[in-house]
């Protein structure tokens, strides 16, 4: 009886490809709602023209055009500039999961999984039943490739559903990709239109042209015309090894002996540390990684964590800097104050990362509570606020010392912080890419960056008060100047008219004075 149970179990059982899981399981990589389904769309698309323009060396120039088609069916197409992708290359990258160049470079970049398009594509697929349409042009001397495509969710694998050239596809490079899916369209904070403006503040090299399914139209000029310092890969760090992945790198490499092993596969890794390395491990430098048992390579692992090395390289990051921080709060905000703030790089689990903090004050910005950016590697996360290490971060601090009201532990007032992580590897809580985990490292910068931005308003705000206090005691002096005359005269027997011109002389010496003393200083002194 129960070997016939066993029996029909077993037929039951088979393998599930990643695309069918995601299928049943969407929800991981944000699409659980209409409304963030919407989001995860345009973000997807436009995060990767964003990587591919900046790789190609190009100015990035997007359009992203939403068309409402009722039942709650919306057409979204994202066009770009890049370097177009070939022929052969178009079926898998939007049609495949988990196929792409990004997964494990060493290098900071927006996408990491291959995941993040083609989940987009399965996703407009499940609601609509319509195949993905994309046009794909690598110079203006090659023609057009169009595809439609659909995924083959059991196999993971795409369909080609038609193929052709077409003169359509104006531009003389670049991608266009449309979809049709269900969604719903919303105006607040986490929508596309808050999406597509956070992009412009942290990505001030690129042109954004909007069209909100509303009709209404928006572009977000450029306001630097010099692209980022390109990232440039780093192999892995020691300390961010793990004894899994180190025991597959050694069964892989083609290096001959432990030594060569670690110094070529690891960077920061000399001939004298792999040397120390393998003595506290109790290994011969000359062994064959291939051929270290498990003992052995548990040895190896727990003396690389033991020797003293120095931090990777930070040439892998590519951070916004603090001039076009300000810039972008400026041009998107209208602070009458703006100051920013980027953290020297720091290390967790061997992976480099970089928090850089902006905050804008006052001006155009009326909001009763602090308006919270999110940024992880240029790309806005707008939602699971409270789960995000950054949140975690500004609400350990006691944002009534700097003169900054607060309310469940969240800054309030006419105030905007962005917070931005630059990393090799973005410890996302979900694959939806959400959120970033609680590290003790990232949670101790971010802390430290926003505290020192704020320190800098804390001092613009006081300037400010004690202004508008001398003001109000100006004001009240002025106020009272002839009734004082008037009872001087009675005193002195002078004449009231020229106690009045002295009192009003004296006033204005005494500004004079105080103007001249240094005291009062701009927003951009205060800051520095």
């Amino acid at each position: 009886m129960t070997r016939r149970v066993a029996e029909e179990l077993a037929k039951k059982q088979r393998e599930i490809s990643v695309a069918e899981f995601f299928e049943k399981n969407r929800h991981l990589l944000g699409f659980d709602n209409p409304t963030k389904a919407l989001l995860t769309v345009v973000k997807e698309a436009v995060d990767n023209s964003l990587d591919a323009c900046e790789e190609a060396g190009i100015l990035p120039d997007i359009l992203v055009s939403i068309k409402d088609l009722g039942e709650d069916r919306f057409r979204v197409v994202v066009q770009d500039n890049g370097p177009g992708i070939v022929k052969e290359q178009i079926p898998k990258i939007f049609g495949k999961l988990l196929y792409g160049s990004k997964f494990g470079v060493g290098k900071q970049s927006r996408g990491q999984q291959g995941i993040g398009i083609s989940a987009a594509v399965l996703y407009a697929q499940l609601t609509t039943g319509k195949p993905a349409v994309i046009y794909s042009r690598t110079s203006p001397d090659r023609p057009v490739r169009l595809f439609h495509l659909r995924i083959d969710t059991g196999k993971n694998e795409p369909v080609i559903v038609k193929e052709e050239e077409t003169d359509r596809f104006v531009r003389e490079h670049g991608i266009r990709i449309e979809l049709e899916l269900l969604g719903k369209y919303v105006r607040r904070r986490q929508s596309v239109d808050e999406y597509v403006k956070e992009t412009a503040v942290v990505n001030p090299h690129a042109r954004l042209k909007y069209r909100a399914p509303d009709g209404k139209e928006f572009v977000f000029e450029r306001t630097a015309d010099q692209l980022p310092v390109r990232p440039k890969p780093i192999k892995p760090h020691p300390y961010g090894v793990e004894l899994g992945v180190l025991e597959r790198m050694a069964r892989f490499t083609s290096a001959r002996s432990v030594s060569s092993f670690l110094t070529g596969e690891f960077c920061r890794v000399g001939k004298g540390a792999a040397e120390e390395i393998c003595r506290l491990a109790g290994i011969k430098p000359s062994s064959k990684p291939q051929e270290l048992d498990h003992d052995q390579l548990t040895r190896l692992w727990k003396s690389m964590q033991k020797v003293k090395l120095m931090k990777p390289p930070l040439n892998c990051l590519s951070p916004i800097g603090e001039d076009l921080l300000i810039k972008g709060i400026k041009k998107e905000f209208g602070p009458e104050f703006v100051v920013a703030v980027s953290r020297p790089p720091s290390v967790y689990r061997g992976n480099p990362f970089q928090i850089e903090c902006a905050m804008g004050y006052g001006g155009d910005i009326k909001t009763e509570e602090a308006v919270i950016m999110r940024f992880a590697n240029k790309v806005p996360l707008l939602y699971q606020a409270s789960a995000c290490a950054m949140t975690k971060a500004i609400q350990k601090i006691n944002w009534s010392s700097y003169g900054i009201s607060q309310q469940s532990g969240m800054p309030t007032g006419p105030l905007v912080i962005a917070v931005h992580m630059a990393s090799v590897w973005i410890p996302y809580t979900s694959e939806s890419k959400e959120a970033i985990a609680n590290y003790p490292e990232i949670i101790k910068e971010i802390k430290l960056a926003v505290q020192e931005c704020a320190r800098k308003v804390g001092a613009y705000i006081r300037g400010k008060k004690r202004l508008m206090e001398k003001a109000m005691r100006k004001s009240l002096f002025e106020k009272y100047i002839p009734e004082l005359a008037e009872f001087l005269s009675l005193i002195t027997g002078e004449d009231k008219n020229k106690i009045k011109s002295g009192l009003e002389n004296y006033l204005r010496g005494v500004e004079s004075d105080e103007g001249g003393s240094g005291d009062r200083k701009t927003g951009e002194e205060n800051s520095e």
